[in-house]
């Protein structure tokens, strides 16, 4: 993702790239149960880091395993790039905690942007302290050994209902959290800021009176007006 990409990402809302999605034939990107915790609000936006959690096996859950070089959570935790996103499959188990205070610290640390799973947060009060963005269904007293095995690292993932593909971008907002398809991420900024450009527009002729349609969407008139007014730098005055 280059910096024009990321800056345009950063700067429009989880609810328009939901649109620019949907308008090239994308709909299922929005993630079920996954919530920002932050307060105020981490806004986050970067490549997915994956990590995937399958049913309980519990000879595949021992002390040794869970101690292991090779335990993925455990790697995923000291080899998610600077800036990446962990998106941890959770198997939409809210009550079962996918990281602790403890490896959200190392995290932040190691300057991962975010943690977003579909599965619930250990130590929720300290997590949220360390600083990193969290976006999950909310607090989870089990770790996820009670219910989880670890199977594997940088896999497609489903996360809150959505497929998620290593290098996916994932933006999270007040709203929630949206995946986009890495190929499209440069369109899907460069015409969201577009149309957040347009309905500052059309928000001003509706507080001036003008009834909704033929301003959302506009019709011919509209959309010559909002040349001009775009024209004139009417989006800076």
């Amino acid at each position: 993702m280059d910096d024009d990409t990321f800056k345009g990402l950063s700067a429009i809302t989880t609810a328009t790239i939901t649109m620019q999605l949907l308008k090239r034939g994308i709909r299922n990107v929005s993630m079920a149960g996954v919530r920002p915790l932050n307060e105020p609000v981490q806004r986050i936006v970067g490549p997915a880091y994956t990590l995937r959690y399958v049913p309980l096996r519990e000879d595949l859950s021992t002390p040794a395993a869970l101690g292991g070089a090779d335990y993925p959570p455990r790697l995923a935790i000291e080899q998610a790039p600077e800036g990446s996103v962990l998106v941890i499959d959770g198997r939409g188990r809210g009550d079962l905690a996918v990281v602790g205070d403890l490896l959200t610290e190392r995290l932040k640390i190691r300057g991962v942007a975010a943690v977003v799973s579909d599965g619930g947060i250990r130590d929720c009060t300290e997590s949220l302290a360390v600083g990193l963005a969290l976006y999950a269904a909310g607090p989870a007293a089990p770790p996820s050994v009670a219910g989880h095995t670890a199977a594997d690292l940088q896999t497609p993932v489903a996360c809150g209902g959505v497929a998620v593909f290593p290098g996916d971008i994932i933006v999270g907002d007040s709203d929630g959290v949206v995946v986009i398809p890495q190929a499209l991420a440069a369109e899907i900024a460069r015409d969201g800021v577009e149309q957040e450009r347009y309905e500052r527009f059309a928000k001003l002729k509706i507080q001036e009176g003008r009834p909704v349609p033929g301003v959302y969407p506009p019709n011919k008139k509209t959309k010559a007006e909002y040349a001009a007014w775009a024209e004139s730098g009417g989006d800076e005055g």
